[in-house]
């Protein structure tokens, strides 16, 4: 298919990668990717995104598992992007619905009433058995949503990012991977100063990712790092100047 990726398999364990958007409304939309993470009989899914993809991610899904057989749908923050269909996906799965403690309340504006569902993380993250291997949740808070969270496979050794490490317009984005990091800095940098929150926040979430071997950082928005890209990403990142540092140009306001 041309909107999935396989990007590691050793048939005991899997993770696709999908990148399904409205078409019909492509123009006004931001690219997106969908992760699933399946190890023998059971499943996880990252970031499934809107209500307008639901029945397309469903079907997808399905080629590869029972939709039946997901553990886990983990929700990297709030935003319609990543959560926007999850009252369909409370109805169509049994599985347990991840998010930030922080946005347990607000489920319900999103459809979701039955609260009995969702495992809410607590900031510091968390660590879960995944068959035999664990999957962890890295704090991700500000980054650029105030409880937000990236999510490291330790089997694959695949970072799922989230928002961390998105560019929206960079030709790179057609085939998913970024070959060259310079040439792709520039569509990162627009997006990071204005979404990221500090320079603060962009440190302590890399300190956090160096814990762990990471060989791919997968972004939920653009294109895939891989190797010495993923670690050309992290010296980039951790010296990010966000919201805080850029606060007088964004307020337009003259010191008194």
């Amino acid at each position: 298919m041309k909107n999935e990726t396989v990007l590691f398999d050793d048939t005991h364990h899997k993770c696709v990668m999908f990148s399904l958007e409205d078409e019909e409304h492509a123009a006004h939309s931001l690219s997106v990717n969908q992760f699933l993470i399946i190890q023998n009989n059971s499943a996880v899914l990252i970031d499934p995104g809107s209500e307008v993809i639901f029945s397309d991610l469903y079907e997808a899904i399905s080629r590869h598992i029972d939709p039946k057989q997901l553990k886990y749908i983990f929700f990297s923050h709030q935003d319609p992007d990543v959560a926007g269909a999850i009252a369909q996906w409370s109805v169509a799965t049994s599985a347990k619905l991840v998010i930030s403690q922080l946005w347990v309340r607000f489920m319900g504006h999103y459809g979701l009433m039955d609260m009995d569902r969702i495992l809410g993380l607590e900031d510091h993250g968390a660590q879960i058995t995944f068959g035999s291997d664990y999957l962890r949740f890295i704090p991700a808070h500000f980054l650029h949503s105030p409880g937000n969270f990236s999510l490291y496979d330790s089997r694959s050794k695949i970072l799922f990012s989230g928002d961390i490490g998105a560019a929206i317009a960079s030709p790179q984005n057609l085939n998913k991977r970024v070959d060259d990091f310079e040439e792709h800095r520039p569509f990162l940098e627009g997006f990071h100063s204005r979404y990221m929150a500090s320079n603060r926040f962009c440190r302590a979430w890399v300190q956090c990712v160096r814990r762990y071997d990471v060989a791919t950082i997968a972004p939920q928005h653009g294109s895939l790092f891989h190797g010495e890209n993923a670690t050309r990403f992290l010296e980039w990142f951790e010296n990010v100047e966000g919201g805080a540092e850029h606060c007088d140009t964004l307020y337009g306001c003259e010191k008194t």
